[in-house]
């Protein structure tokens, strides 16, 4: 391991020494090139972002976990960035460094009060009554495909399911669910349809959070505006927006990355004969293997300090690997095992900024009953191509599919149910 040791200040790296997270490599293979840049430089990497804007690639298990549960040194206000003087403003990856008032970027006993409204909301939700929502909208997505004997279960199943059941969590009329789930997945883009499309799922909360104050109800908006930390009807509002891409994108890979482990590894195949038994193991080796979240931006320092042995300044950008972090030898399931019943993943973050509690149950139950649902509804599900055509979203954050084609055969439905 070579590394860059206490004498080697962060701004005298040149280029050519720094990582690139973009480009042919990564694309291909980002795996692998996590696996050679923590044997070269150790769990702290230098890397450029998109737009050759330096930052730190966290790849050690130990590191990450270290960065997230000490939030006064790394902290998550992105204002504190020491090179927003060389960010330009079409910089692609400008939506997920750009301060707002949302909870995402608030720090200390401000984040305490924000995430703890948002993980008692989540508290709130009944997980039986949330399975029973996530079964009815599964055959219903089922029921639209079923009869033809083909489908990809990314654009018609899997990309769908996660806001449809936030809808039922957020008391939303399900007229509104169509346009919720087109508007969400157009704002997690980076074309140009993202930034319109992030505004009317702006103005769909702001319309929601108003109609629940005139009409409260067992929602988690209501539970929201009606708890002890007085959010304002803004910060509810953000604070939902922030909720809303958390569940989507994260939660739909995990569904179909989880399909195309069970339809790719052989010890999985007595699930697709009817079995689930294997479904909640699948989604946990998931989290380990092809976690949706692979990296996060991220923590910036408060102060000059020191890494694993590397000197980072104040204001530097750490990014968490957290995909790169599981796959530590140090930390990782031992692969010819399975990850049975290990839960000590960074697939949800860690310490204050991690994922507030419930959220990672409540996911949880939204892809495992609609992963159960498809295979019980489609036991004979095939890939439509081979496993090596897959084609992975070109993401330097997520880690999901463009598609996954699948035949099977085709099931006569008398007529699409209620969501």
């Amino acid at each position: 391991m070579t590394g860059f040791q206490t004498s080697t200040p962060a701004e005298t790296i040149p280029a050519a020494d720094r990582v690139r997270l973009y480009g042919p490599e990564f694309q291909k293979d980002p795996a692998a090139l996590y696996a050679r840049i923590r044997r070269q430089y150790g769990g702290v990497v230098p890397v450029l972002l998109d737009g050759d804007i330096p930052a730190w690639l966290l790849t050690g298990y130990r590191e990450i976990h270290q960065v997230c549960q000490d939030s006064q040194l790394f902290a998550r206000d992105t204002r504190r960035w020491n090179q927003w003087g060389n960010v330009p403003e079409d910089w692609p990856l400008l939506p997920y460094v750009m301060h707002n008032p949302s909870v995402m970027f608030t720090e200390a006993a401000e984040h305490r009060r924000r995430a703890g409204a948002i993980g008692d909301a989540l508290s709130a939700v009944d997980q039986f009554d949330l399975s029973a929502h996530c079964e009815r909208i599964a055959d219903r997505l089922v029921d639209e495909f079923a009869g033809s004997g083909e489908a990809d279960l990314i654009a018609q199943f899997s990309q769908q399911a996660p806001l449809l059941a936030l809808a039922k969590m957020y008391g939303m009329p399900d007229s509104e669910a169509p346009a919720l789930v087109r508007d969400v997945a157009l704002s997690l883009d980076v074309g140009p349809e993202a930034l319109p499309a992030y505004v009317r799922v702006q103005e769909a909360m702001a319309r929601l959070v108003a109609a629940k104050r005139e009409q409260p109800g067992a929602d988690v908006p209501t539970a929201m505006m009606q708890h002890p930390a007085n959010l304002t009807d803004d910060e509810v509002v953000q604070d939902l927006l922030v909720v809303t891409a958390a569940a989507q994108q994260p939660t739909a890979s995990w569904i179909g990355n989880t399909i195309r482990l069970m339809l790719t590894d052989s010890r999985f195949a007595m699930t697709l004969s009817g079995g689930r038994g294997s479904v909640g193991q699948a989604l946990n080796e998931v989290l380990w293997h092809d976690t949706p979240t692979q990296n996060f931006i991220g923590r910036f320092a408060t102060r000059d300090t020191v890494l694993s042995g590397v000197r980072v300044r104040q204001g530097d950008l750490v990014v968490l690997g957290l995909a790169a972090g599981n796959a530590d030898p140090h930390a990782r399931p031992d692969a010819a095992a399975g990850a049975l019943g290990n839960h000590a993943h960074m697939s949800f973050g860690h310490g204050e900024h991690g994922c507030p509690y419930p959220a990672p149950e409540v996911a949880e139950v939204i892809a495992r009953t609609t992963v159960e649902v498809l295979l019980d509804r489609l036991p004979d599900l095939e890939l439509a191509v081979p496993a090596e055509n897959l084609v992975w979203r070109p993401s330097v954050w997520m880690r999901g599919l463009e598609s996954l084609p699948v035949v099977f055969t085709p099931v006569h439905v008398a007529g699409p149910g209620p969501w």
